[in-house]
């Protein structure tokens, strides 16, 4: 995934645009950068924050940075923001999606002229890299932009900053968030609605889909208004999104609470408490815990000042390992007793099979799953939140094709409907292999009734193959 942050204030920036970087730290682990424009120019800082947080690794940069404009990201991906020079003029850039249709675009720059891309390890090419590239081939900024946007497969947001201000660009589709903050004398732009709530902002604009505005220290400009058609990725309330953060109206925390409700109350099991997976599950639980009169309890703690985020290494066996680490069990809270556990959801099923060990070993006499969200059928092609290489990764296409054979493509909606025979039985047989007391997921239709806003405007490929 990735978060991307800007700044433009008749004041010194850095600092708003250290800690603004520094509060998307949730949305990716491999690197983080910043770019400012002052007095001496454009002044940029990229660093590995694989082993170190965000802030460890930018302290020193932000003692010598200085100017009025800034942006900057964290990634998951490629090295960025990137300094550009072209016929528009110096800039800076930064995105955040995915180009699905990466080799298509990387042809389209070859036609449009001589071109050259820095290659990175594996034979890839800078994504960001290769929007500037593209933007570049029109006769302004703002059409670049729109260019890009339009014959982009996937997903992109991006900001740009120029000498004199930023352009902020929410994804066609409106995929991902954009949204404005303004102080006075100062706005910026974030993908986490409360990211700049502790810097002194207040909500000034949230982009609808498409949209393009330019922002200086002193306004907010739409310069290419928004699109009628959204789809904004439900994961986002589900997972990816911090508690604390706000999209089209609908803020993170309180979409989980009405998600665990909806759960509960399609439920009847009987259990001596309720407790969330850390962190992701917690809220989903608490809700859940208010709708049954169930208590609420934390089994397990997660031991966070040492260990790094579960999903970071990039072997499973690694990942898999700091995920049993971080979680610290309480003995009196789980010997004996009959547990119901809500997690975001279920990918491969290895860590949450692992963590029904781990409370089974620690003398657990049941342990029933209740993912906050519907069986994950299809790799996401608009986002890369997922390491995935093959949707045989997913348990559900696997016991899908042990099934079906090559008739698998054939019967998929069919396992998407819950109230399907063939529903029914993949859903026994994950519970079968992953060693759970009961499992029941949460129907696509109650989640969307849960996040509040028209099923229509929202993302569901990835549970229901629908685009």
């Amino acid at each position: 995934m990735g978060g991307i942050f800007g700044v433009a204030s008749k004041q010194n920036c850095v600092m708003d645009l250290f800690f603004g970087v520094d509060y998307h730290s949730h949305l990716g682990t491999r690197r983080g950068g910043m770019t400012v424009y002052g007095g001496a120019g454009f002044n940029k800082a990229i660093h590995n924050i694989e082993n170190s947080p965000f802030r460890t690794k930018f302290e020193r940069d932000v003692e010598e940075m200085e100017g009025n404009l800034g942006i900057g990201c964290i990634s998951d991906s490629e090295p960025q923001p990137l300094v550009i020079q072209s016929h528009l003029g110096s800039f800076a850039i930064t995105t955040v999606g995915r180009l699905d249709n990466e080799q298509e675009l990387i042809k389209l720059a070859y036609q449009k002229g001589p071109t050259q891309f820095l290659e990175m390890s594996g034979g890839r090419i800078n994504a960001t890299e290769l929007v500037a590239s593209l933007i570049n081939q029109k006769d302004s900024l703002v059409e670049g932009i729109r260019f890009v946007q339009e014959i982009v497969k996937g997903s992109l947001t991006l900001l740009i900053m120029t000498k004199e201000g930023i352009y902020a660009a929410r994804d066609r589709m409106g995929r991902t968030p954009l949204v404005i903050g303004k102080k006075k004398d100062a706005f910026c732009a974030s993908f986490e609605s409360s990211a700049y709530i502790n810097l002194g902002y207040v909500d000034y604009k949230e982009l609808g889909p498409g949209e393009i505005v330019y922002m200086t220290p002193e306004s907010v400009e739409t310069v290419s208004p928004p699109g009628k058609e959204m789809k904004i990725c439900s994961f986002l309330w589900v997972y990816y999104g911090y508690p604390t953060s706000t999209y089209e109206g609908v803020n993170v925390e309180e979409m989980r609470y009405h998600c665990g409700k909806m759960l509960a109350k399609r439920d009847n099991v009987d259990v001596d408490y309720v407790a969330g997976v850390p962190d992701s599950g917690i809220a989903h639980a608490i809700g859940y815990a208010n709708e049954s009169g169930i208590p609420f309890a934390r089994p397990f703690i997660k031991y966070t000042p040492t260990w790094p985020r579960s999903f970071m290494p990039a072997k499973q066996s690694q990942r898999n390992l700091i995920a049993r680490m971080k979680l610290i069990p309480i003995d009196a809270l789980i010997r004996g007793k009959k547990m119901l556990l809500i997690d975001d959801s279920i990918v491969r099923g290895t860590q949450l099979r692992e963590t029904t060990e781990f409370l089974y070993q620690s003398g657990a006499k049941e342990v029933h799953i209740r993912p906050a969200c519907p069986p994950l059928l299809f790799g996401c092609k608009y986002l890369n939140f997922s390491r995935s290489k093959s949707e045989l990764d997913l348990i559900t296409r696997r016991i899908i094709r042990e099934r079906e054979g090559d008739k698998e493509a054939e019967v998929l909606q069919d396992y998407a409907n819950p109230d399907s025979q063939n529903y029914k039985e993949m859903v026994d047989e994950i519970r079968k292999q992953l060693n759970f007391t009961s499992l029941r997921f949460h129907r696509l239709d109650d989640m969307e009734a849960s996040i509040g806003i028209s099923p229509c405007k929202l993302c569901t490929y990835c549970w229901s193959g629908r685009e």
